[in-house]
């Protein structure tokens, strides 16, 4: 493939550059490299400007649906260079990603013209965040299992249950909740309370009175799931509770559902069709996104290239050789994610599954040279004994244990080495 850029690729690189040169200055300059995943508390309100400043250049939802939504239009090409140029720039993390990212497409793909026509201006303009509500303590990679439950009530649903590890969820004004609208294998029984606390798991299969014939009806355990637009401004009724990690930040919550209200018009995709918009919806999370990520890991391998030459680890023929391979690792990834989005990798159902266990599985290793490259000054902080917090971790300390989880969430190693098993090559299902 001819993985070069076009002139008219060009000229909006000359043109987006331009513009974050002249825009990204003052709070949103002092907010630039802060808030990278694993540092999203730092510098929030300036992010938040940040946002409505990004929506009034145009420069939120580059390509959508003809521009009708108060955004620029892009090219694949022009979008991947400016997620290219906003890296380079180190402007500041984004805190509306997951509305641009993974709800506009989902909408655009699934939701009605009221639902498009209501919620991506806001998302366009910077002006209303979202979270993602899809985990619960016995539903996480096995998503089918969900038991956050709603209930029609008149105009809207009345949502109960929890969901976990929801990103930016103290920010967000929006929650998508993935929430069973029918019976099936993962309905709240009677061991579960208004709070989504649980009992026992079920297996996934009901017995419905056919057991003295020997029949079994087999439900699917996505049955019955809906895909909800909930507003996280329900006092009594929403209740976020930060999770403090062992790098010291909250960025992740539990998010307590009691009796929660959702407009039955803001259903995506009509009540029952959860599951097809869910699956969609994680499929968006493998595109131009991940290019984005690779400039900026290709900036922390540079930094930890850099560390290894100061104290000369690089001159350890094992570390040295470990960094020129993920140097190499990394070129592939920005080749594969370049040729997935070309077309040539277009309909592998395996395509999204392979962007994340190449860059988790790297970011993960970055993480741990970034430590042995340091020796055992890698185990001190940078912090003043005599500060309130002397054991204050440095950016490299977050991102090693950060990157522990980089191997589990989105979607775990493990859930996705049987996509590529079971869709792509074909192998028997795991029995069940």
């Amino acid at each position: 493939m001819d993985f070069s850029f076009e002139p008219a690729d060009e000229t909006f690189r000359a043109e987006a550059r331009c513009w974050l040169g002249a825009h990204l200055v003052g709070e949103y300059a002092e907010a630039a490299h802060h808030g990278a995943p694993g540092s999203e508390h730092e510098r929030v309100e300036a992010r938040r400007a940040w946002e409505r400043e990004l929506g009034s250049g145009g420069w939120i939802g580059l390509g959508w649906e003809e521009g009708r939504y108060g955004n620029r239009q892009a090219t694949l090409t022009q979008q991947v260079v400016w997620a290219e140029e906003y890296a380079r720039a180190g402007a500041p993390g984004r805190v509306g990603h997951i509305g641009e990212n993974l709800l506009a497409p989902t909408l655009i793909a699934y939701g009605s013209q009221e639902q498009k026509d209501r919620f991506l201006p806001a998302v366009a303009r910077g002006e209303e965040l979202w979270c993602q509500g899809y985990s619960e303590p016995g539903a996480g990679s096995d998503l089918a299992g969900v038991r956050t439950a709603a209930v029609r009530d008149g105009d809207v649903y009345r949502i109960s249950g929890q969901k976990i590890w929801t990103s930016l969820a103290q920010d967000a004004d929006w929650c998508f909740v993935l929430a069973r609208t029918e019976e099936g294998s993962g309905r709240p029984g009677p061991r579960q309370d208004g709070l989504g606390r649980q009992g026992p798991r079920e297996d996934g299969l009901r017995e419905q009175g056919t057991r003295e014939h020997g029949l079994r009806e087999q439900r699917p355990r996505h049955h019955g799931l809906s895909f909800l637009l909930v507003p996280m401004d329900q006092p009594g009724r929403i209740d976020v509770r930060p999770i403090r990690q062992m790098s010291g930040t909250a960025e992740f919550n539990e998010v307590f559902f009691d009796g929660a209200a959702a407009a039955a018009a803001h259903v995506v995709g009509g009540e029952g069709n959860g599951w097809r918009v869910a699956m969609g919806l994680l499929a968006l999370e493998r595109g131009v996104s991940t290019l984005v990520q690779q400039i900026g890991f290709a900036e922390e391998l540079a930094r930890v290239v850099r560390i290894a030459v100061g104290t000369g680890a690089v001159h350890d023929p094992v570390l040295a050789e470990r960094l020129v391979r993920q140097w190499a690792e990394l070129r592939t990834m920005r080749w594969n994610a370049l040729r997935t989005l070309g077309g040539s990798g277009e309909g592998d159902p395996g395509a999204p599954s392979v962007a994340k266990l190449l860059w988790g599985g790297w970011h993960q290793r970055l993480g741990e040279l970034a430590m042995q490259v340091r020796g055992a000054s890698a185990a001190a902080g940078p912090g003043d004994w005599n500060s309130e917090n002397p054991y204050e971790l440095d950016a490299l300390q977050r991102l090693f244990l950060f990157t522990r989880a980089d191997t589990i969430y989105g979607g775990s190693d493990e859930i996705q080495r049987n996509i590529i098993a079971e869709r792509v090559l074909g192998l028997p299902r795991e029995p069940r």
